[in-house]
């Protein structure tokens, strides 16, 4: 998957959710970023992440999966394992 298809999908993932538009998931937004991703919409994303991206996220990874980018760079290493 190119990495900019993986940024808009890993985008629209985020943003539906947080419950947001996508236009408030900056390619480089980060937890904290917006009031949605508190730690009840991380839980949220994590979980979507793995439905939608067919992956498994253990306990010891949801603390470092904080931003699009590190989301990305997760999904593509997973992938490729």
């Amino acid at each position: 998957m190119e990495n900019d298809t993986l940024i808009v999908r890993v985008q629209e993932t985020v943003a539906e959710a947080l419950q947001v538009p996508i236009r408030q998931v900056a390619p480089n937004l980060a937890f904290g970023g917006i009031k949605e991703w508190d730690s009840m919409g991380h839980m949220g994303v994590m979980m979507l992440l793995e439905e939608r991206f067919g992956i498994s996220i253990d306990a010891e990874i949801i603390a470092a999966l904080t931003s699009v980018p590190a989301i990305c760079e997760y999904i593509q290493k997973t992938r490729k394992d």
